[in-house]
């Protein structure tokens, strides 16, 4: 492979990165919640399981799923109910406002390994995300390329979702003391919550 290769396949990771999707949401959502501390654990679940699903295309696991179609509508069906199920919490908190008393509720609920667990299981049941990498991966690479190769371009993909999920971390932390305003909070977990309910209901609308 060579770099001028490698250098556009991590622009156009990087773009798609930054396209609106689950993963920002659900970072977004903890990071309303819990600070950046609470969206970082989500950020670490989203991580591991971007690194799993792309070690699973590079090794073939991944090519089973989408070609298995039982595998495959199981895990869409499970990924489009958590989805929805966390966009039905954002909006719930957007209804009610009551964020001094919710928050409360939250901080002792929300511990480390459920705001991790969160952003793992909303990653790793999308099989957009398998898909992703068995359409994308090919194409940059050749007969002559290496397995090291194919782990390079699928690591490079998780690499990049975490750069932009730390840069949106970074920016909440600093806009902190404006979204914790009652009236921006409802909206953003308004916005938030209706995006993660679209995202699933397309998700298990797809055929």
């Amino acid at each position: 492979m060579t770099w001028s290769t490698y250098a556009g396949f991590a622009g156009m990771m990087a773009f798609l990165a930054m396209m609106p999707g689950p993963d920002t949401m659900v970072v977004l959502k903890n990071a309303l919640t819990g600070g950046a501390r609470g969206g970082g654990w989500a950020c670490g679940g989203i991580t591991v399981a971007n690194f799993l699903q792309g070690t699973a295309a590079v090794l073939g696991l991944g090519a089973v799923i989408t070609r298995y179609q039982p595998v495959f509508e199981t895990v869409k069906w499970l990924g489009a109910a958590y989805l929805v199920f966390l966009g039905i919490q954002a909006l719930r908190g957007a209804w009610r406002g009551d964020y001094e008393a919710l928050d409360d509720v939250r901080r002792a609920r929300a511990s480390r390994s459920r705001r991790f667990r969160e952003g793992f299981l909303s990653n790793i049941t999308n099989p957009k995300v398998i898909v992703l990498y068995l359409s994308v991966l090919p194409q940059f690479l050749t007969p002559s390329s290496t397995f090291g190769d194919s782990l390079l371009l699928a690591y490079t993909v998780a690499a990049l979702g975490v750069v932009w999920q730390v840069l949106l971390l970074l920016f909440v932390h600093r806009v902190r003391g404006w979204l914790q305003r009652r009236r921006v909070r409802r909206v953003m977990d308004g916005a938030t919550g209706a995006a993660l309910l679209g995202f699933g209901t397309a998700l298990a609308l797809e055929g």
